[in-house]
């Protein structure tokens, strides 16, 4: 079988199954069935009726019998595992068509077909009856991909033989078929098909001609639908929505006078809002509220209609930051020191803290602290740990009398580094606490 073939048909199925699976299912107020099984028994013909050459001229139809599960995903569209045993015969008791007799040197084959396992893509082409929710006949065509296993038996001018060995031999196939389903119920359906399978290699009857064997299942059998409810296979959406459509018609027309009457309502409610919110002076406070009416144009009023005093504004002093009081801040920074991996304080940084404490109390100033660490360790505990040693001095500085509104305290984790991280030294200082006076 073409190489080509065979690579492209997992992309094709893909392209079917996301194309149909885009169209829009419409909602029922019942619940669908999905899942089915399917039973069917038949004949198996080593042929292919689409054309090709046969390797014997007389092929004989056999029983078989299969059975399959199926999910259907949208009333188009469904993905089948089918399951197929049987046996396939021929022989060259008689001339082709054309009349040439075939002069091969095996005269027959009996082969049984052991298993014949394959995935196939279900697509019902359309709906019989546009104006009907649910159908009752139902035409689909499928194709998929699969593996056979299966034992020629072959018969020479010598006798007979198993063919390699009597082994099974694997192959390939490619399943195409078509087929008709009719609902007997609302879980049983008849279902009747026709399935070519085209196999990937020419030992299919124990006889290779250099090109591909092929052979076709047509069968009859019964599916069953699992679950509650209505099948989704026959369920017609299209109808639906047209049903939904004239419902939705009919209830408009019977809530227009409705409508109109609200309408009515509406008009005169704006009318009187209109009177109620009546500002004839423009202070934005309505007439019936208004306690000063005829107040000038640009008048601040208060709640009540009438002017109100604006305050003068305030003259706030400027805080100015000495290179004493940086010096202070600076010292502070400097020894200021934390237990290993904790935001506990160790004493010997309280004496300069002190200093700072009293500095924000006698000039009111206002002081920004932002926590720092490195890089070591993750990111949310660093984050966490910087931000809860800021807060400490926040908490130590206010226990020293300074006023906690001026002060602010943030955590950038090692978002912000002033060295390198990968020095002991540079780690060293991106660990710190600034301090910042406004």
């Amino acid at each position: 079988m073409n190489s080509k073939f065979l690579k492209c048909l997992p992309v094709a199925l893909a392209g079917l199954f996301i194309g149909t699976a885009a169209q829009a299912q419409e909602p029922t107020s019942t619940p669908l069935r999905s899942w089915s099984i399917g039973v069917n028994a038949g004949l198996l013909t080593p042929l292919s009726p689409l054309g090709g050459k046969n390797d014997f001229s007389n092929n004989k139809s056999s029983f078989g019998y299969g059975l399959y599960i199926k999910k259907q995903f949208t009333p188009y569209f469904s993905l089948r595992l089918d399951g197929v045993r049987g046996k396939l015969k021929g022989d060259n008791t008689q001339a082709y068509e054309s009349g040439m007799v075939n002069n091969s040197p095996v005269k027959a084959f009996d082969t049984q077909l052991e298993y014949s396992g394959s995935l196939n893509a279900v697509v019902n082409m359309f709906n019989i009856d546009m104006f009907k929710k649910e159908d009752v006949l139902q035409l689909y065509a499928s194709a998929g991909a699969g593996l056979a296993g299966y034992k020629p038996t072959i018969t020479t001018a010598s006798g007979t033989s198993a063919y390699a060995g009597g082994n099974t031999i694997k192959e390939l196939i490619i399943p195409v078929g078509l087929g008709a389903k009719f609902r007997l119920s609302d879980g049983v359906n008849l279902d009747l098909g026709w399935t070519v399978n085209f196999v990937d290699g020419d030992n299919l009857d124990g006889y290779y001609r250099n090109g591909n064997d092929k052979y076709n299942y047509g069968y009859a059998g019964l599916e069953f639908a699992l679950g509650k409810g209505k099948q989704l296979a026959f369920h017609n959406p299209v109808a639906a929505t047209y049903d939904q459509a004239v419902a939705a018609k009919n209830t408009a027309n019977a809530l227009k006078a409705d409508l109109d009457a609200q309408k009515a309502e509406n008009a005169k409610l704006r009318s009187e809002m209109n009177d109620l919110l009546k500002d004839s002076d423009g202070d934005g406070v309505a007439d019936k509220l208004d306690k000063c009416p005829g107040t000038p144009a640009g008048t601040v009023v208060d709640g009540s209609g009438c002017p109100i005093k604006i305050p003068a504004p305030q003259v706030t002093e400027k805080v100015i930051v000495t290179e004493a009081d940086r010096k202070v801040v600076a010292e502070a920074i400097k020894n200021l020191e934390f237990d290993l991996g904790k935001a506990t304080i160790r004493a010997k940084s309280y004496t300069t803290l002190n200093r700072v404490a009293a500095l924000l109390v006698e000039k009111n100033f206002s002081l920004k602290l932002a926590g720092h660490t490195d890089n070591t360790g993750s990111r949310e505990l660093n984050m966490r740990l910087s931000k809860e040693r800021a807060e400490s001095v926040k908490a130590y500085l206010v226990s020293q009398g300074a006023n906690a509104s001026r002060i602010e305290a943030t955590g950038y984790g090692p978002d912000q580094p002033i060295a390198t991280n990968k020095t002991a030294a540079g780690r060293q200082q991106n660990r710190r606490v600034e301090f910042t006076l406004y």
